[in-house]
């Protein structure tokens, strides 16, 4: 069972001002607190998991930013302060002459138990990255991972604490991490110096980093892993595809390249002349994917992961879930031949449903003779169905399957007619294997410059991409002998290939 510990709530409840402090101790769900937001010229709010809470009628003023800035630490440069012996943060907005106009005071909580789900990845010796959208306990379970390694464990583990997020703010480190030590990181920009030093000066078994970020920071990395030295880190990105889509990151897992085959490579792989592979072994052997507190998706082998989605293969995923009783549950998946062999489980379209029918989806099809699944995990499905009202308003859901580049179908209404059309027109997409989006923009760009050199246009136009897949793309032209340059503005910044 998870043990939750609050930090000291009184600790931050004690920095509000009383007119903002008393009725948010009124709250019967006070324990689940997340943040206070105090912002210049609105009204005080309290953010809970399911709701927030208007906590006066009396518009945030000056006099009240200046009461909780002299109850807590001094902010660096991140903008970030705390109050000391706590895991409590509290981030500033200002405006452009440098004054503070306004305060999230986040509430730290030490979880133990957290990390019950990947423990044995932790105690491999490997190295494991943690990914998952703000908020869902990547922190909060780094934090316990350092513990149990030093506790538990007995290795030597140094935390590099950019902004004091895990040892909580002061000088004396917050007992919630064990024995393990930490380094404190005088500017953000400086953390990937912090972790060199920690190497060198030190002697760790295991270096544990939160948000790794910068190109600098991934170099870092590589030059501890290659000297043997176990990484537990977090990075920005909510699955392995989005640290695969960042240029900045990308090198953690090993790095992506355009190679150019000859004629009769490309015949035997049955590929494209420009392909994408894998640079270098990757930083981290193992991703996981924290896609709830008690769910993660785990990637125990990140280089066959990386392969896998590179070639527009099916990637074994394993789901972990903490059960209330405490136990985790695994689920296997489906068993999938490799490289040239077809899947050992035939598919079918697997469609995940959010505000929309299923009664009237399932008649449906069953109507039109149609078969499909119909699945309540987001990560097994092969396509998002929802409606144009739902899509509008961005719920979690819809953002998730976003971030998880799954195809998503919106309704105009929720009606037989609109069901039938979408059932329609999604049946002969779904039947073909889903392409990872990198291989889906070089056969784009390998198709323009076979338009290009033929005669057929004179330029070619392609689709808008982000950045690291517009520098792939504009090698394909180059490697032959074609120009190319970007286009437009971001989001629909674009590539156009020309003689």
């Amino acid at each position: 069972m998870q043990k939750v510990i609050t930090d000291d709530l009184d600790a931050l409840l004690d920095i509000l001002p009383p007119h903002i402090r008393q009725p948010l101790r009124k709250q019967k769900d006070l324990s689940e607190l997340v943040e206070v937001i105090l912002d210049l010229g609105r009204l005080p709010e309290a953010r809970f998991p399911y709701r927030e809470v208007t906590l006066d009628q009396k518009e945030i003023d000056e006099s009240d930013l200046d009461y909780v800035v002299s109850r807590i630490g001094s902010f660096g440069d991140d903008n970030r302060a705390g109050i000391e012996r706590t895991l409590h943060r509290i981030s500033a907005i200002r405006n452009r002459k440098g004054r503070i106009v306004g305060l999230t005071c986040r509430v730290g909580r030490a979880v133990f138990g957290t990390i019950k789900m990947i423990e044995d990845l932790i105690q491999s010796g490997k190295s494991v990255m943690l990914l998952g959208r703000p908020g869902v306990g990547k922190t909060t379970m780094l934090r316990e991972v350092a513990r149990v390694l030093a506790d538990d464990f007995q290795k030597r583990v140094i935390i590099v604490d950019t902004s004091n997020e895990i040892a909580g703010d002061g000088d004396i480190p917050h007992p919630a991490i064990g024995d393990a030590r930490r380094m404190q990181v005088a500017t953000p920009s400086l953390q990937h110096a912090v972790m060199i030093e920690a190497v060198e000066n030190h002697m760790p078994e295991v270096i544990v980093i939160d948000e790794m970020g910068t190109e600098l920071e991934a170099v870092a990395a590589r030059t501890i892993a290659e000297r043997g030295v176990q990484l537990v880190g977090t990075a920005h990105g909510n699955t392995l595809e989005n640290l695969m889509m960042n240029p900045t990151l990308a090198d953690l897992i090993g790095g992506i390249q355009s190679v150019t085959l000859s004629d009769e490579e490309a015949r035997r792989r049955h590929t494209q002349k420009s392909i994408l592979e894998r640079q270098s072994p990757p930083t981290f052997d193992i991703v996981v994917e924290i896609q709830e507190r008690d769910t993660v998706a785990i990637h125990p082998d990140v280089g066959e992961a990386v392969d896998a989605i590179l070639r527009g293969q099916p990637i074994d995923t394993e789901i972990r879930r903490l059960e209330s009783d405490g136990a985790v549950k695994v689920e296997k998946p489906p068993s999938v031949k490799k490289v040239g062999e077809k899947k050992a489980v035939e598919g079918r379209p697997r469609i995940y449903l959010f505000g929309v029918n299923r009664t009237r989806v399932e008649q449906t099809a069953r109507e039109m003779n149609m078969v499909i699944d119909i699945v309540e995990n987001l990560r097994e499905a092969s396509l998002f169905v929802t409606s144009k009202n739902y899509y509008r308003r961005k719920p979690q859901k819809v953002r998730d399957a976003e971030a998880m580049n799954l195809p998503i179908y919106v309704l105009k209404s929720n009606t037989p007619p609109q069901v039938k059309q979408m059932l329609h027109s999604i049946q002969p997409v779904l039947g073909r294997e889903r392409q990872a989006p990198f291989q889906d923009a070089l056969v784009e760009a390998e198709e323009a410059v076979e338009q290009v050199i033929s005669g057929d246009e004179g330029s070619v136009e392609l689709s808008p991409q982000s950045a690291y897949i517009r520098r792939l793309q504009h090698l394909v032209a180059e490697r032959n002998a074609l120009s190319s340059q970007s286009t437009g503005k971001e989001p629909n910044r674009r590539v156009r290939i020309f003689k």
